[in-house]
């Protein structure tokens, strides 16, 4: 089973993943464009059991773009966004990908808020909604 580890920047947070992600996805809604700095975000998302949080870390919870919780963990050292939970998945950790430094990592299956994509960035077909 393949396990991957996120990093935040100074090193003093690592999220381990143990096998493959539940989903897999790119979200182009305002706040998570807020939240990487970038033009949309890409994001693995894992059942807890999956998870192993080394580190310290702080939380901020903020309401998303369809009116739910979302709960972001960050480094409080270099405040690197690690992981986040969902109101709307329950026993879900999601990662951002880059947090990972992999350049094989899995294309992405899911897309959502696409009607918010920029203009220049193409439809990720065949990638849903």
């Amino acid at each position: 089973m393949t396990t991957r580890t996120a990093r935040c920047s100074c090193g003093g947070l690592a999220v381990a993943a143990a096998g493959e992600p539940a989903r897999n996805s790119v979200c182009h809604c305002l706040k998570c464009k807020r939240r990487t700095g970038s033009a949309f975000s890409w994001n693995a998302t894992y059942a807890e059991a999956q998870v192993e949080i080394s580190g310290e870390h702080s939380a901020y919870t903020r309401i998303s773009d369809r009116g739910s919780w979302v709960r972001h963990h960050y480094c409080p050292e270099c405040g690197t966004r690690m992981f986040y939970e969902i109101e709307l998945r329950p026993g879900m950790v999601s990662i951002p990908v880059g947090a990972f430094a992999d350049p094989g990592f899995p294309a992405p299956a899911v897309e959502v808020f696409g009607e918010r994509r920029c203009a220049w960035i193409p439809e990720l077909a065949p990638l849903q909604e």
